[in-house]
């Protein structure tokens, strides 16, 4: 036995023989299908980035001007990163989880010994892969139409992972829920897709009436879209402490609830 699975297993009872064992396999799994079908995976989030970054940022962005002291076009960089990657995060877990559903062998998984805690993890795992590498492809693309520079790499790194995390885990929930193919487009469509351009990737706030930047405050992609645009360009709507505190607690949250459905579900979410 390697000395890695034995500190495991001592000092991560979670991740003890059988479920350190099930954990190295569905997230296998699930990185092995983000490669396996990456022209479906990879592709088009950079193709549709692309499209933003020549449409928003060389075109409208030439009208604009500057904002916050920025060109347009590396203003909206942060948020195109986190567009990208809350979308591809929340999209990749819900329908690799409700496949699995579908096709009838999560009942092996939920009859094996393995931890509630190393199911979601493991799901959650595929999840934060492909958006961090969608968040990571997006960034190299926009060096080819701005001068990229990043002024605080740890938030970006940070911010980048908790909002894969959170979406990946929120994208899990709707999985658990969704009884049909059409139930895990509803929430992408009709919920984060206005969040998300309600939160600040196209503009500041600033520019908004008053009362609309206290709405603002209620919408969570703000303060993820914020905290990465501190990251790149050193500038925020709001404090980019309260920005991470936010999305650590949403995250937590999300974890909980989540862990809480599987383990005290009456199990028509899981096997609907």
């Amino acid at each position: 036995m390697s000395e890695s699975l034995r500190y495991f297993e001592l000092n991560c009872p979670e991740f003890g023989n059988p479920n350190w064992v099930a954990y190295k396999t569905i997230a296998r799994t699930e990185i092995r299908r983000i490669t396996r079908i990456w022209i479906q995976t990879l592709v088009p989030p950079v193709i549709t980035m692309t499209l933003y970054f020549i449409i928003f940022g060389s075109l409208i962005g030439k009208r604009i001007g500057t904002m916050a002291g920025f060109d347009y076009m590396s203003y909206i960089v942060p948020g195109l990163v986190m567009m990208s990657l809350i979308t591809n995060s929340y999209g990749n877990v819900s329908s690799s989880f409700f496949g699995s559903k579908f096709g009838r062998f999560i009942e092996e998984i939920l009859v094996s010994p393995v931890s509630y805690n190393v199911l979601l993890i493991g799901y959650v795992t595929g999840g934060v892969v492909r958006g961090t590498t969608i968040s990571v492809l997006v960034l190299l693309i926009a060096t080819f139409f701005t001068n990229l520079s990043v002024y605080n790499l740890p938030t970006l790194v940070i911010v980048i992972f908790l909002t894969s995390l959170l979406f990946s885990i929120l994208g899990f929930i709707n999985g658990l829920f969704a009884r049909r193919f059409d139930d895990i487009t509803v929430i992408p469509h009709f919920v984060l897709t206005p969040l998300t351009y309600l939160g600040g990737v196209f503009f500041s706030v600033d520019l908004l009436p008053e009362v609309w930047q206290w709405v603002s405050l209620l919408n969570p992609v703000f303060y993820v879209v914020n905290a990465a645009r501190y990251g790149v360009l050193g500038v925020s709507d709001v404090s980019v402490l309260l920005g991470l505190f936010m999305l650590c607690m949403m995250t937590l949250v999300a974890y909980l609830y989540a862990l809480r459905l599987l383990k005290h579900g009456n199990g028509s979410q899981i096997l609907s």
